[in-house]
């Protein structure tokens, strides 16, 4: 198959699946996907599972697990979500999507079974799977064919209910748990963990970052009941110190395997660095049974981690930043680390939000750094319209700091003359723009710059 042809069937696949019900709508049941994977002969069983969940930082952790695991030598299949540019990012193996072509062969391999139970739902009243049910279950079976020894999965949302959790995880992974998905999840962050708690599964070892007293007592008596072993952030592990760095930052880290020192990461923020404690932690427990892992494997997989569309500088002159922050707990992480790796004297936001989202708490937590902001939409049909989030944005920010540009392209080129307006060196100094608000608005910036 040629590339032009490959990018034809990849689109015709992606529509396909994407005529389904979207990620965001689905039914509490894992009935679907587990009958698929039956009729697969269960693929999810065919290596070793790293599962987490949480508010934030699922993909950056993800991602350094993935990289720490495969630097010891071992195959690696990742499964993320939402995709910044393809679809096919999604679903890597060895840390490289699939190409178009072998996203379309996963699909053809699996799209008679996948019928075979639409039929049978559907015949009992029931729902096709929807697109996000497809992408695991085919996540599941490209990761049996390869063969890869460990995958690392992430849940589309919550835990519990989640079509990933058909997968039993060797080790849980519970970053930060914050108000997020309240239409799906639950109204308050005890329902919310009480939901993402349902990845842990009897015996694992579950990676727990620092919560609140309310959600950590959850999980806690969750994994005591299970017989799952605990190892806890402000409890086994710290990040023992954290030094800004030309490109990131130092750490130094504390696991029950040891301290591990001045190991350079290539992101920035507090929060990347406790990512790093959890993706270390995890990789102790499922490599090494939580003794020490080598310190040059450590420093070679960190060193080379990355996660697009997360604090991404995209361009320069004036710098321009794209984060997917999406909820307050999200943009306060983004606040504090730009304030810590960024000497912005004047910075300009670019922000829109999907409907669905506290939109006014987050720009609560922006409006202290933001000198102004230009209020936007992705092109998700899930955005808030651009003259619906103005109106919450002028509450937050007063009218003299508020423009509205519907177009994304727009909006940018207005926020890069509001960021040098005041600029009178001429060369971008301490003048940037920051988008956020979407990993949707994130993807399609990084796309409208030439990010790949």
């Amino acid at each position: 198959m040629s590339a032009p042809d490959s990018r034809d069937a990849l689109a015709e696949v992606y529509a396909s699946i994407m005529d389904r019900s979207p990620e965001h709508d689905f039914e509490p049941t894992l009935g679907r996907v587990q009958r698929v994977c039956e009729l697969l002969g269960d693929p999810q069983r065919a290596y070793r599972v790293v599962h987490l969940t949480g508010t934030n930082g699922k993909t950056s952790t993800a991602r350094m697990v993935e990289r720490l695991v495969r630097e010891h030598g071992l195959r690696t299949g990742r499964f993320t979500s939402p995709h910044l540019a393809s679809v096919t990012e999604r679903i890597a193996i060895d840390g490289e999507p699939l190409s178009d072509e072998r996203f379309v062969e996963v699909w053809q391999d699996v799209a008679p079974y996948v019928h075979m139970v639409d039929v049978e739902s559907q015949a009992t009243g029931g729902p096709r799977l929807s697109f996000f049910e497809v992408l695991t279950v085919m996540a599941f079976a490209a990761f049996a064919d390869a063969p890869v020894d460990v995958a690392i999965i992430e849940v589309g949302m919550g835990g519990t209910w989640d079509s990933t959790n058909v997968a039993d995880g060797d080790v849980a992974v519970l970053t930060p748990i914050a108000l997020d998905h309240q239409r799906w999840l639950g109204h308050t962050v005890g329902e919310i963990a009480d939901t993402k708690a349902g990845i842990i599964k009897p015996g694992a070892t579950v990676v727990l970052a620092e919560q609140s007293e309310e959600v950590e007592g959850i999980v806690l008596a969750v994994a005591a009941e299970r017989g799952s072993r605990v190892v806890r952030e402000g409890a086994e592990l710290s990040v023992a110190a954290r030094h800004v760095a030309v490109g990131g930052q130092l750490i130094d880290l504390s696991t029950p395997g040891g301290l591990y020192t001045e190991i350079f990461l290539p992101l920035h923020g507090a929060h990347q660095a406790q990512n790093a404690l959890l993706a270390l932690a995890t990789t102790e427990a499922l490599v090494t049974g939580g003794a020490a892992l080598a310190g040059e494997v450590v420093e070679a997989a960190f060193g080379d981690v990355d996660s697009p569309g997360r604090l991404e500088v995209v361009r320069s002159s004036p710098t321009i930043v794209v984060d997917a922050a999406h909820n307050p707990a999200g943009a306060e992480a983004l606040v504090a680390a730009l304030d810590e790796s960024f000497g912005f004297t004047r910075l300009i936001g670019v922000i829109g939000v999907l409907a669905d989202k506290d939109a006014e708490s987050l720009l609560s937590v922006l409006e202290p750094v933001l000198a102004e902001i230009v209020v936007t939409q992705s092109g998700s049909d899930r955005s808030l319209p651009t003259d619906d989030l103005a109106e919450i944005a002028v509450e937050v920010f007063g009218e003299d700091r508020v423009h509205v540009e519907p177009r994304l392209d727009d909006a940018l080129d207005r926020a890069a003359g509001l960021a040098e307006r005041d600029d009178t060196t001429g060369v971008g100094t301490g003048t940037g723009v920051v988008v956020a608000g979407s990993v949707i608005l994130a993807a399609e910036v990084r796309t409208l710059l030439g990010r790949p």
